[in-house]
């Protein structure tokens, strides 16, 4: 069997971005992080004077005097609001491995310089929280209800007493729709949306897409399967509600469905299957759950994994279910997919 840890998993738990199963909600890397933020951006920022206002996609608008300063994020929102030159004083999420290393999550954020309220699935330190005065706190959505991901339901009254909250949905809509309001909020923060980097990153992103298109309608025979690995479960994802997944069948994908009864019990977001029965959706290409908690490709042992054709023909990518929301972060997962596609060989 794989190595994986056994935990105890919550449903909210088990519903994680892109639809998979949400073992990097719910399996630790390591702990908390005392140090302080002091990374650097390379676009950039320039505060402005007076009056913030932002309405999130929960359809709550946060008015501030001033532009927020001292920023708590989602760590992932972190390293989307780095791209633009956007800096956090504190985070909490997936932030680092248990080896001390920038967790997938993470972006290029210097991680040894971030204040990490909370490096698991439970984990947030009101206490440190409360030292950084934080002025506004961001966080993803993935759920109509305006669920912040990541703020523990059990303590979240006393957490959102401390600081405005900023909630970013990705949920049920395609990428570019998130990407539009990350790079938005990014915006009203300072960013300076008119830098090269930042406008070439865009430009790349709709390259990208348009390359993925391409191969998409040149090699519509070749099926995708997204999947997630556990010891006990493999999880095939639905493509009906992540940001990733809606946006490759948007560009005509052949993503691989499972059946709408199966869905319906994880709520739309995946099915699982046992090992003895991870080939029972053919598919060309597998994009496999990148996350840190996740058993990733290389070290799956079980013989059923191995004879799948499309693992045999070495037709294995990486997939990022919580893709970090900024347009050269999105770029990257949009290529990797178009240059497996023009590849493939029809092995399904």
């Amino acid at each position: 069997m794989s190595n994986a840890r056994a935990t105890h998993v919550t449903r909210r738990g088990i519903l994680a971005a892109g639809g998979a199963l949400g073992l990097g909600a719910v399996l630790a890397a390591c702990g908390d992080d005392d140090s302080t933020s002091s990374g650097s951006a390379d676009a950039t920022k320039a505060i402005t004077p007076g009056p913030w206002t932002f309405k999130d996609d929960r359809g709550t608008t946060v008015k501030l005097d001033t532009t927020p300063a001292n920023i708590v994020a989602f760590t992932g929102v972190a390293a989307a609001l780095y791209d633009y030159g956007i800096e956090v004083k504190g985070v909490f999420g997936p932030t680092t491995t248990a080896d001390g290393k920038a967790d997938v999550q993470a972006g290029d954020m210097d991680v040894s310089k971030l204040t990490v309220l909370g490096n698991e699935w439970g984990q947030f330190n009101i206490e440190k929280y409360a030292a950084l005065t934080p002025d506004v706190l961001i966080s993803t959505l993935f759920d109509d209800a305006g669920t912040l991901w990541y703020v523990p339901e059990e303590s979240k009254d006393k957490i959102l007493k401390l600081a405005p909250s900023v909630g970013i949905s990705v949920y049920d809509r395609q990428m570019p729709v998130s990407l539009e309001r990350m790079y938005a909020l990014a915006e009203s923060l300072g960013a300076n949306v008119q830098a090269t980097k930042v406008v070439e990153a865009k430009k790349k992103f709709e390259t990208a897409a348009e390359r993925l298109r391409a191969a998409a309608k040149a090699r519509p025979e070749i099926k995708v399967l997204a999947g997630s690995a556990s010891q006990d479960i493999f999880y095939v994802s639905g493509s009906n509600l992540s940001i990733d997944l809606e946006y490759f069948k948007a560009l005509g994908v052949n993503i691989v469905e499972p059946s709408a009864s199966a869905l319906k019990a994880s709520g739309g977001w995946f099915e699982n299957l046992s090992w003895e029965n991870v080939d029972k959706y053919p598919a060309d290409i597998i994009i496999m759950d990148d996350r840190s908690a996740t058993i990733q490709p290389a070290d799956i042992t079980e013989a059923t994994w191995k004879k799948l054709p499309a693992v045999k023909a070495g037709q294995v990518i990486a997939r990022s279910p919580e893709p970090i929301v900024s347009y050269a972060k999105c770029t990257p997962l949009l290529d990797n997919l178009a240059e497996a596609i023009e590849n493939a060989k029809k092995v399904a």
